[in-house]
């Protein structure tokens, strides 16, 4: 089990993770009265999108369940070089007067995920691509180095 830095309410994974860049809000769960935006309680399901990064012989892997967003609606940048930035909105649904809610449990709002990218990462070649509400960002990475060999003449008789 992984340590959390802000227990369950964090969105940080893991204290010992260098690429997990999750933003916190210290003032998440305060109630309406802190909360500086009337929309900051309705952010708060959606903002914690979960994001799953894999790493394979010949890429980092990142996938996001995004349902209901079009690819228009999200936005993947590289920022500072190495920090993979993936951001969203998903909009609140236009009540009507004479509509009666029984229940509201689909989260609305803004989203963004921000990950340090390894040296091995080909930030020039990030490929996205969105299918069935499932973002895949596929971001290369560099071959290995191999370790260079250099052969020394043994001199004496």
């Amino acid at each position: 089990m992984a340590l959390s830095l802000f227990g369950n309410g964090g969105r940080r994974s893991n204290v010992f993770d260098p690429f997990s860049l999750d933003i916190w809000d210290p003032f998440q769960g305060f109630g309406p009265l802190m909360n500086s935006s009337s929309t900051a309680g309705e952010t708060s399901a959606f903002a914690q999108t979960r994001i799953d990064w894999k790493e394979t012989p010949e890429a980092h892997v990142f996938k996001a369940d995004l349902p209901g967003l079009k690819k228009e609606e999200v936005k993947v940048e590289l920022e500072e070089g190495n920090v993979l930035q993936i951001s969203g909105e998903r909009s609140k649904e236009q009540e009507e007067k004479n509509d009666k809610w029984h229940r509201v449990e689909r989260s609305s709002g803004k989203f963004m995920r921000r990950f340090r990218l390894p040296d091995n990462a080909k930030v020039d070649q990030v490929k996205a691509a969105m299918e069935n509400g499932v973002l895949t960002v596929t971001v290369p990475k560099a071959p290995e180095p191999k370790p260079q060999v250099k052969s020394i003449d043994i001199s004496g008789a």
